[in-house]
């Protein structure tokens, strides 16, 4: 019985429990749950991308077209400077290469003079002149020199023998930005001779999701041999900010111990300090805890980038409208260059347009923030949603409590929705759905699994006393159930065969056997079937009861209809022989019945393991005595006077106060002799009159009272209205 009682309790500590663990887990920011959280921000940025405003970047793009005019690359890099000149000439305000150049040109005149042929007629003359003319990378330098150049490298952890030469002034305040920054042992950088002469030089490692190779957050600061440098696309956007007020400009970035602003994903030091957001000039920028900027994309906009070979055609007009107060990024876009990326809005884009968006985004002051809060606010929604269905699934049952889940559902992702779409922020919707949703999956699996072992111990416990429309209703209210003993007002019956004897010594066992299984059958049929339950067979006997362990409406009644259909049901078998008894001469069968009303003891009689459901207590005992007491009356159906006053419409006689055994003092007793049909019939009132004078009168009146009960009762009634 604590199961039945306790189950719901028990689910629930379970469910929370785990939901807990869960919960804990979820803090922990577990890389299972990486994919769906990139899904679900991805298809925010999806529906809603940043607009593409008029953006000030220019893209002079390394296309299959300009490949095809320009020959393969490397170009020579007097080519590549003729491009610089004319797109600075045009008034660019910066110009950053998302290309290293980490090697020497290997098209100068002095290297084209030494791949000549020894057999050349005027190999030496001609060597002379080309080793005359000036170097390509030279050239190329002092291009860099005369423009706002920003040089692009690559974050490496071999060791390389190239020194990056710090361009940008970087300052911090609060915590130590060393300790925070992840830091590389080297690098591919271009050569010295270029980065002397550039503006600026920042990393072009644009990083990659570990899950799905897309770019969602890109480095803006690491550190190589303790000095920091930033990223191509912010260091570009200094320079260009610099040409442009014609003053020196600087990174300024915010630190936190803790992570206790802005911030987003846990830092490279742990949870010691993190960085907040930079700033350069009036551009503010949030960063996450190491220092990424989270990509806001717009639509990939081809029309924003060039073909480079483009430039070397076009006019000095047309190079200023195109370039005039622009910021301009060099990079590669053919097939054969590799450099193509998958952005969040599940396009392939040139490296370099990354960079572009970035810049952009920061200029238009569009951004996306992951708060350091966003886990504490997810923990939140996931133990409301979590409540709200442990709390109702047991309530209300499973369709209900997922349909207010459901709702519950819907308004957290709205509240995702709503901080990413008006503020930027990216708030988890799944792991608080995911939490929630394993609560409700696990309570109604729990549930279900205590339901049928409940169905399974009730129909295993009462399968054999109950009708089957009770047993359904007792499986689908387990609850009502209460084991160990409980006081009920009760009908019992108690059904005997008399003259049990001689047929037992009679009857071979088998034939015994076939005849109670014959007779006890019907008899247990139509006790169940007024929906009473069999308490034990005890050899010929029947013990039944009424209003246990569920309530029965009216059960005195039915109890009494009950035995009125199994005395009809005996006479009819009489009557065909069913029994076979008039070819032994045993005669017809012959049973009685005693029914008693009040208030019983029912419960579980036994132990635990071996369970017998069953009711003591004096009414049982009066009912068991009056059975015995139906010989005497001589009328197989006797009932107390509780029963007789509780079914008033059925056609009782009087048999007066006889004295049961175990019983001090004489009991009021009546006999059922007919239904409800029957007690409205002319006949028998006026055999209940008859039979009520006879019971006071004396003498000569009583006398003509018995002779009258006697025309007026069947021949059965006949032995009881004479005993």
């Amino acid at each position: 019985m604590s199961l039945l009682r306790g189950k719901t309790l028990y689910v629930i500590l379970i469910s929370l429990l785990l939901s807990l663990a869960g919960l804990v887990i979820s803090l922990t920011n577990p890389r299972f749950l990486k994919p769906v959280q990139n899904i679900v921000f991805d298809t925010y940025q999806q529906l809603k991308p940043r607009l593409n405003a008029d953006s000030l970047v220019v893209i002079i793009d390394i296309d299959e077209a300009s490949l095809g005019d320009l020959g393969q690359w490397p170009w020579p890099r007097t080519q590549i400077g003729t491009i610089v000149e004319k797109v600075a000439n045009a008034g660019s305000l910066a110009i950053g290469f998302d290309i290293v150049f980490s090697e020497i040109d290997r098209t100068s005149p002095k290297f084209v003079a030494q791949s000549l042929p020894q057999s050349h007629a005027n190999r030496a003359e001609v060597a002379g002149i080309l080793e005359d003319l000036p170097d390509n990378d030279v050239v190329f330098a002092e291009t860099i020199s005369k423009a706002p150049v920003v040089l692009g490298y690559f974050n490496s952890n071999e060791q390389s023998a190239l020194i990056l030469e710090k361009k940008a002034g970087i300052s911090w305040l609060g915590e130590d930005l060393k300790d925070i920054l992840p830091t590389y042992s080297g690098n591919v950088s271009s050569l010295p001779i270029f980065q002397t002469q550039a503006s600026g030089q920042g990393f072009v490692t644009l990083g990659s999701d570990d899950v799905d190779e897309i770019i969602r957050t890109v480095p803006m600061f690491s550190q190589q041999s303790d000095t920091i440098f930033p990223a191509l696309s912010i260091e570009t956007l200094r320079v260009a900010i610099q040409n442009a007020m014609g003053k020196l400009q600087s990174f300024l970035i915010k630190t936190t111990f803790s992570g206790t602003e802005g911030g987003s994903v846990s830092s490279a030091s742990g949870d010691n300090a993190s960085i907040t957001f930079a700033k350069v000039a009036n551009f503010e920028f949030p960063l996450t805890a190491d220092g990424g900027l989270i990509v806001y994309y717009a639509k990939d906009n081809p029309s924003q980038r060039i073909s480079a070979s483009e430039i070397l055609k076009q006019d000095d007009q047309w190079l200023r409208d195109t370039f005039e107060g622009k910021i301009v990024l060099a990079g590669v876009s053919a097939v054969g260059l590799r450099d193509i990326r998958k952005t969040s809005l599940r396009e392939s884009v040139p490296g370099v347009a990354v960079h572009a968006q970035i810049i952009d985004q920061i200029m238009e002051g569009s951004f996306l923030v992951r708060p350091d809060w966003a886990p504490g606010a997810e923990a939140f929604l996931a133990i409301l949603l979590t409540l709200v269905i442990v709390v109702l699934l047991p309530l209300s049952g499973a369709i209900a409590s997922a349909f207010i889940g459901s709702i519950c559902a819907v308004n957290i992702g709205a509240i995702s929705w709503f901080a990413f779409s008006w503020y930027g922020l990216l708030i988890d919707p799944t792991s608080p759905l995911l939490i929630s949703f394993s609560a409700y999956l696990l309570m109604t699996l729990l549930m279900y699994f205590f339901a049928e072992k409940e169905k399974r111990f009730v129909r295993n416990a009462f399968q054999h006393y109950l009708a089957p429309n009770l047993l359904a209703k007792l499986e689908a209210n387990p609850d009502s159930l209460q084991l160990g003993g409980e006081i009920r007002h009760m009908t019992l019956m108690f059904m005997d065969v008399r003259n049990f004897t001689p047929i037992s010594e009679t009857l071979t066992p088998q034939q015994l056997v076939s005849f109670l299984n014959q007779l006890l059958s019907p008899v247990s049929e139509i006790i169940q079937s007024h929906e009473g339950a069999i308490d034990k067979y005890i050899g010929d006997s029947v013990m039944a009861f009424w209003n246990a362990p569920l309530d029965v409406k009216d059960h005195p009644a039915k109890a009494c209809r009950a035995a009125l259909a199994i005395l009809d049901k005996i006479n009819e078998m009489n009557a065909i022989d069913a029994f076979g008894f008039h070819q032994l001469g045993l005669g017809d069968v012959r049973i009685g019945v005693g029914i008693n009303t009040g208030d019983g003891c029912v419960g579980n009689m036994g132990s635990s393991s071996r369970f017998d459901y069953s009711v003591i207590g004096d009414t049982v005992n009066v009912a068991a005595r009056l059975e015995s007491a139906s010989k005497e009356v001589k009328w197989p159906l006797l009932v107390s006077a509780e029963t007789a006053t509780l079914a008033p419409r059925f056609a009782f006689l009087n048999a007066g106060a006889i004295s049961l055994k175990g019983k001090s003092g004489a009991n009021q007793v009546f006999a059922l002799v007919g239904d409800e049909t029957f007690a409205q019939d002319a006949s028998f009132k006026s055999l209940e009159s008859s039979y009520s004078v006879m019971a006071t009168a004396k003498g000569k009146k009583r006398k003509e009272a018995l002779s009258e009960c006697l025309k007026l009762a069947k021949p059965d009634l006949a032995e009881f209205i004479t005993r």
